[in-house]
């Protein structure tokens, strides 16, 4: 699917994004294993949250649509779930992947956790080495590094461990595990990271302590609870920055999740100058979660230098917030931030190259880039590269750059925002 692009004469409108893509695999992954039933609203559609419901419902649980859209009443067989018939396919979602493994570890049987050809070269080494020192059987290719991935669970020893790399992932999947061992597990983090996790399992009962960058879970059973998912930051990021970079828009992205742990794309377009042409209104708190409706407007941006830890609590908004520092004043440098090379592409290479093509001045780093402001782009072809965030990352500089900008694989930002194009569309007026 391709996709051709031009700058409107002016961008504007309201819209919600989807559902947090977070907080909807956690709101099933954890629902699925506690006591009760819950109804969770306003869930993500996109593909990755697909692959880990119809991964939980081959293990025996009930995820049932009600009759208001996004609304689902979740109910797990109990703490124990069922050994699934087939293999478990986590499609493009490494949450998917990663999530269930530590889920998998804790439960007493033989499982098989797969994915497409992307997922399936992303490193899982990460999440492999802890549960087996937690006791967990697991084997996959590339040295037990790779997937597909062979889980046979149950029976887990409590561990303390020191995580290399700051991820909610690897933290999420150690949490997952503990919850089913013994004793306390302590996790020791380099850096924060989002906490959607941590707040949810304290919800549902949970003892989880936090004393600076380390974490203490201790084992428990699980109480459902209701989830009212909020709208998705790392998708609003794109409108944000195409009203900030468009030189005649106003975008009202509705419903914002406002997470501390996840708001970093907001505190780093407000370091290159967004001012008031980025504002917050409406605030207030949904589900646990801290919520607004953010405006965003044509601004002027400078360049900035990001690095250290904001980048863990930002890493997937790295590509669009390079579209904008391609419109800012001067040169704009990110490091700290190695983890883009592991992502469904190698986002730092394939982040260079397309807006090369557009006419960028970007320099690729081992650890992230460096932007040189021109304040234009040029429209011109480019790939996806099979993924979801540089499909919509080269749809915003497309609104912006001069000609049409050609997106092939567009339809590739179905795996998170599947309504993107229509959103596009009634932004530009051609809907």
């Amino acid at each position: 699917m391709s996709q051709t692009i031009r700058s409107p004469q002016r961008l504007a409108g309201t819209l919600a994004v989807p559902g947090d893509k977070s907080v909807s695999h956690r709101s099933l992954i954890l629902n699925a294993i506690a006591r009760g039933a819950a109804t969770v609203t306003g869930l993500s559609d996109g593909a990755d949250v697909r692959s880990t419901a119809a991964c939980l419902r081959a293990m025996g649980v009930a995820i049932d649509p009600l009759d208001e859209p996004g609304s689902f009443r979740v109910a797990g067989p109990g703490p124990n779930l069922n050994e699934p018939a087939d293999m478990l396919d986590a499609g493009n979602s490494g949450t998917s992947m990663r999530l269930l493994s530590g889920l998998l570890a804790g439960q007493d049987f033989l499982s098989v956790l797969t994915g497409d050809g992307s997922l399936r070269s992303r490193p899982m080494a990460r999440i492999v080495r802890p549960l087996q020192q937690m006791g967990a059987a697991i084997m996959g290719r590339g040295g037990d590094t790779l997937a597909p991935l062979a889980i046979r669970g149950g029976s887990l020893r409590s561990i303390e461990y020191t995580m290399p790399v700051a991820s909610a992932q690897v933290k999420s999947c150690l949490m997952l595990a503990g919850l089913s061992a013994p004793g306390p597990t302590v996790l020791r983090q380099p850096a924060l990271s989002r906490d959607h996790t941590e707040r949810m399992m304290t919800a549902m009962g949970a003892r989880v302590e936090a004393d600076g960058l380390a974490l203490t879970l201790h084992p428990a059973e699980l109480q459902a609870v209701n989830v009212a998912v909020p709208g998705d930051i790392s998708s609003a990021a794109f409108w944000m920055v195409a009203g900030l970079i468009h030189p005649n828009a106003r975008v009202t992205i509705t419903g914002v999740g406002l997470n501390p742990s996840r708001a970093g794309i907001i505190d780093a377009l407000q370091m290159m100058g967004a001012g008031d042409a980025l504002r917050l209104e409406n605030e207030r708190v949904e589900g646990g979660e801290p919520v607004a409706d953010v405006v965003a407007s044509s601004g002027s941006l400078r360049g900035i230098e990001l690095g250290g830890d904001i980048i863990p609590i930002m890493i997937d908004e790295l590509p669009v917030l390079a579209v904008a520092a391609c419109f800012a004043a001067g040169d704009t440098v990110i490091r700290d931030a190695a983890e883009l090379r592991v992502k469904e592409s190698d986002r730092i290479a394939t982040t260079v190259s397309e807006l090369t093509r557009l006419g960028g001045l970007l320099e690729p780093r081992e650890d992230g880039m460096v932007i040189h402001g021109t304040g234009r782009l040029t429209g011109a072809p480019v790939e996806s590269h099979g993924d979801h965030r540089l499909a919509m990352s080269m749809a915003v500089a497309g609104l912006a750059a001069s000609g049409a900008t050609v997106i092939h694989g567009a339809g590739d930002a179905s795996v998170s925002y599947p309504t993107f194009w229509e959103h596009l569309a009634s932004l530009t007026g051609e809907q």
